[in-house]
């Protein structure tokens, strides 16, 4: 067993498991992914930390706690469409793409989408679409989607984003206003209702280019 093979069971043991961290396909797919080849080299030695992790430009890799338990409440099914939005690295990506069918991970950060891009290859995960386009517009092309993932916190989502959410979709996202604690939300649609169930807080950084304006929703 390498140093990482150990990083990754203590992260899985130590972070997920004490955290209600319970489908034994999301702790499969954390455990099937090497985290350290995800984040630049700078940070390999750091990559199973309980924290999140910084990528630079204002960007960061969520805390595996906080990226298991949105994906546990997605309640994601092998035939299920998903949209990550804020990709980055493509971590959150690729364990979607091993729960999912097939994944686009929105990018508008070339560097990033370069490491996300070939941390896929070397996992062999052929089911994710990197697109760089802007954010807060998500990718209407493939839409809708029956989950829609945001790797970082947002002040608000945006109307075209939400647009994109399938009939009976999942939304799972950190909810963070300017100032305060951020709330980590699984959002369902229902015909034209949305609905919001606050699940657990987290201080998760916000998404550059997410805060709120009046044109937002929620």
């Amino acid at each position: 067993m390498t140093v990482y093979d150990a990083a990754r069971l203590n992260m899985i043991d130590n972070q997920l498991r004490p955290n209600k961290v319970t489908d034994e396909r999301v702790l499969d797919a954390f455990m099937r992914l090497r985290r350290e080849v995800f984040v630049p080299e700078r940070l390999r030695g750091v990559a199973y930390l309980d924290d999140d992790l910084p990528l630079g430009d204002g960007r960061y890799l969520i805390t595996p706690m906080v990226a298991a338990r949105l994906l546990q409440a997605a309640d994601i099914e092998p035939k299920d469409t998903a949209l990550v939005v804020g990709a980055g690295v493509g971590y959150e990506a690729a364990l979607l793409a091993l729960l999912g069918r097939s994944v686009v991970a929105l990018e508008d950060n070339a560097a990033l989408a370069r490491i996300g891009r070939s941390a896929l290859v070397d996992h062999r995960i052929a089911s994710v679409t990197y697109v760089e386009e802007k954010l807060p517009l998500g990718y209407r092309q493939r839409s809708p989607y029956e989950v829609i993932l945001f790797a970082g916190a947002v002040a608000a989502i945006p109307p075209e984003i939400s647009g994109q959410l399938a009939e009976g979709g999942r939304m799972a996202v950190v909810l963070r206003p300017q100032v305060g604690v951020g709330r980590a939300t699984l959002i369902t649609r229902t015909g034209e209702v949305l609905a919001q169930r606050v699940m657990f807080d987290a201080a998760t950084p916000l998404l550059p280019g997410f805060v709120a304006k009046p044109a937002f929703v929620f």
